[in-house]
């Protein structure tokens, strides 16, 4: 998991309001493969995981931001090379420095001390 299960990690607020809700980072066939690489967080349900203009079913740049940021994690946490990531993932969403390190911005979200 990216963050924590008691906060939303796109805009911090802790689920009082709208219950927070597991939001697995890469969907569809991908999914099991975010469960198994813990890629996944905690959102709030309607604003922030389904409904909201910005959400992550609604919205494809807070979709690829929470990409970027799953890739970084899995990438440094299992020690892969960007080959490695394509092998397993099909697909890079960051860019690479030199070194072969991603290159992920975070924006001014509660995300940027959770991650």
């Amino acid at each position: 998991m990216i963050g924590s299960r008691n906060f939303c990690f796109l805009c911090g607020r802790n689920g009082a309001d709208d219950r927070l809700e597991e939001h697995h980072v890469f969907p569809g066939s991908l999914r099991d493969k975010s469960e198994q690489y813990g890629l996944t967080v905690y959102l709030c349900g309607a604003r922030c995981h389904r409904l909201g203009p910005q959400s992550a079913h609604r919205c494809r740049e807070t979709q690829l931001y929470l990409k970027r940021i799953a890739q970084a994690k899995a990438m440094r946490e299992n020690g892969w090379t960007p080959e490695d990531w394509q092998r397993e993932f099909g697909k890079s969403y960051v860019e690479f420095d030199a070194a072969g390190k991603p290159i992920v911005e975070i924006g001014p979200v509660a995300a940027s001390e959770q991650f």
